[in-house]
């Protein structure tokens, strides 16, 4: 019996062996240009944590810590940044910083025609003006307590200096005027002269002071010492020093001292965070330049032989070797082992710092957009070289990729343009053939039946 011819199977197969070779390659340089993509996407990731941590380390505060508390409780609070030097200060709180207050007890509702322009001032010379002609937002032509303390709030020129608040206590409804900050300089006055004589007026005129606006004065050394005003109760005074006081002191009080030392658990765990974090990129590096092994069949990875992400690698590890001002991470007991992971000798550190407080910003440095130095500085300004978002390496490779992979799939679609146009073409082909096949398998049939001679 006679084969009889599958076209479509006989096309298919005919047709994908014509275009086999350059479908395999078309598919091996999708499956690589795959691979890039999701490299890059890690790449990025991995830089983008590092660069955060270096922003983090970068902070105002420094990686040395320092503690800063009172031996009496409640008197204040207070913290140090990396600037500050250990010792010991004494204070003598003489008194504290408090917001100016006024109360007007019942004012009464008078009609529109009765208000007026109403302007509020400070001692530190600023004002703003309150129209309280305008002050009627319900329209029943009279102005409220209410009305009165939203006109003032909303002022133009207000912006905060002043808060208006309505407080009730047994039945008698107050209005309240409060600065917005404290100190003698933000006092609040009332100018009434342009309000018509009359009820409103006379009550705006003989408010009663609940709080007085006071500045804070504070004995750096006791009553005799260095005496220290200002409008807050925060004081700079002392450099690297935040220092807020809570309370007053009385004159038979002990002095209150504030002890400023170094927090060697503390600045040990901020350099540990850069060693961390320089590890983990380190892997990702590491792991996105792998080479294969053909013998234990492991693919190499997308970068293995890219020089660019190995240059990158490379300048990040000579940085950790750069000395700042004499000195190094290795002073500071920050080394590498020989496959290039950092560890943390804290005894290292300790000693270091102990013989110069600054070693740290003096390696470190900082990294940021004004100012860039040291360790962080460096690394900062390499790892930016790739992640500027549009200039940056990544950037340009990602746009290179899409163009490839355009291309890519240009060419597919040719491909696969090409492939049905042989196919139909070995279908016609084989079809006919079939054809043919059956007639002449009908034809020999009907021989098959006449009789022998």
């Amino acid at each position: 019996m006679a084969t009889t011819i599958d076209p479509a199977t006989t096309a298919t197969q005919l047709a994908t062996a014509y275009t086999q070779a350059a479908q395999k390659l078309l598919t091996s340089q999708n499956e690589a240009a795959q691979r890039t993509a999701s490299a890059l996407s890690t790449l990025k990731t991995a830089l983008s944590t590092f660069d955060t941590a270096l922003a983090s380390l970068s902070g105002s505060k420094g990686l040395r810590e320092l503690s800063a508390s009172f031996d009496v409780t409640g008197v204040g609070t207070a913290s140090a940044s990396s600037k500050a030097q250990p010792g010991t200060y004494s204070f003598f709180v003489e008194q504290l910083a408090t917001a100016h207050q006024i109360a007007f007890t019942d004012l009464p509702a008078v009609p529109v025609a009765l208000g007026g322009p109403l302007t509020v001032q400070l001692s530190d010379g600023s004002s703003f003006n309150v129209n309280l002609v305008l002050a009627d937002t319900d329209g029943d032509g009279s102005i409220s307590q209410s009305e009165i303390a939203r006109a003032i709030n909303l002022a133009e020129d207000n912006k905060g200096k002043v808060t208006a608040s309505l407080v009730t206590v047994d039945g008698q409804t107050q209005l309240l005027l409060s600065s917005g900050q404290t100190g003698a300089d933000h006092a609040i006055t009332l100018d009434t002269s342009a309000i018509p004589a009359g009820a409103l007026k006379d009550a705006l005129d003989n408010g009663q002071e609940l709080v007085a606006a006071k500045d804070a004065i504070v004995w750096l050394g006791g009553p005799t010492g260095m005496k220290l005003q200002q409008s807050s109760n925060t004081f700079t005074a002392i450099e690297g020093v935040s220092v807020t006081f809570t309370r007053a002191m009385s004159a038979s009080e002990p002095l209150a001292t504030l002890t400023v030392a170094a927090n060697n658990s503390a600045t040990a765990d901020n350099v540990r965070k850069f060693v961390d974090a320089y590890n983990a990129l380190k892997k990702s590096l590491d792991d996105l330049t792998r080479p294969g092994d053909p013998a234990a069949g492991t693919q190499a990875a997308a970068f293995a032989s890219d020089a660019g992400v190995r240059a990158l690698r490379n300048r990040l590890s000579s940085i950790l070797r750069q000395e700042f001002d004499g000195l190094s991470l290795l002073d500071l007991g920050v080394r590498a082992d020989r496959q290039g992971n950092l560890s943390l000798d804290t005894t290292r550190l300790e000693k270091t710092l102990a013989a110069d407080p600054e070693a740290l910003e003096k390696v470190f440095g900082k990294a940021s957009l004004t100012t860039s130095s040291g360790v962080l500085g460096a690394m900062n300004d390499c790892v930016d070289q790739w992640l500027k978002s549009s200039t940056g390496q990544i950037a340009r490779r990602q746009e290179s990729l899409q163009m490839q992979q355009k291309s890519l799939t240009e060419r597919q679609a040719r491909l696969d343009a090409q492939y049905q146009s042989i196919y139909q073409r070995y279908l016609m082909q084989f079809t006919q053939l079939q054809r043919l096949q059956e007639q002449m398998s009908q034809t020999s049939s009907l021989f098959s039946v006449v009789p022998a001679g």
